[in-house]
């Protein structure tokens, strides 16, 4: 069983170039024509054993691609008139050459002679809210880096976005009556009125 085409058709052409038969003798008996086997063995002749590779029958032209000339004066007009690809449509129909306007905007972009328009970059000014002492206090709680005694410890942490007061605790159960208790702490020992208190969406703060 041959494994590809390359030595199915090398299969039928050996005893013909060894001259072990004739090869209207073996037509008789191969299940190709005698025309493939004919073309087969002049590609053989003539490039050696790659002659039989198969070779791609995709066409190498396209019957509906745009004739040379209508491209050339395309691309003619372009660079006299620097017209876009609907005017140009309509100008060609004037001269008797019907191609569609998108046809004409590939062979612009193809051959380089769109325009190129500067990207202006524009540039953010960011405003840094500012805030007063209290205005505003973030509380995050962190676990402790190590376990101490077989048991997991948190860390409470206040800090005051405007002075960067800060005030942290650490406690051994991150609860409810930790939080109430944290905060207590925190509205007592703070040298200003507290206004608002950002937390995270932890089930504790509900």
């Amino acid at each position: 069983m041959s494994k590809n085409i390359k030595e199915e058709r090398s299969k039928w052409l050996k005893p013909i170039i060894e001259k072990e038969i004739k090869l209207v003798d073996v037509v008789k008996v191969c299940p190709h024509s005698q025309r493939s086997l004919e073309r087969w063995l002049s590609y053989y002749k003539q490039y050696g054993i790659k002659g039989l590779e198969p070779k791609s029958t995709r066409p190498r032209t396209n019957p509906k691609e745009t004739p040379i000339r209508i491209k050339e004066r395309v691309i003619e007009l372009r660079k006299e008139t620097n017209k876009c690809s609907l005017k140009l449509m309509w100008q060609l129909e004037k001269e008797g050459l019907n191609i569609h306007y998108q046809t004409i905007a590939k062979i612009i972009k193809r051959e380089g002679l769109t325009k190129k328009y500067r990207i202006r970059k524009i540039q953010y000014k960011y405003v840094k809210a500012i805030f007063h002492p209290g205005e505003m206090l973030e509380i995050d709680i962190k676990y402790v880096p190590k376990i101490l005694n077989n048991k997991r410890y948190y860390q409470f942490t206040a800090i005051d976005c405007a002075s960067r007061w800060r005030y942290l605790k650490v406690y051994d159960e991150y609860s409810k009556h930790n939080v109430i208790d944290f905060v207590k702490k925190v509205i007592k020992l703070f040298p200003h009125q507290i206004k608002v208190i950002k937390t995270d969406n932890h089930a504790t703060y509900y």
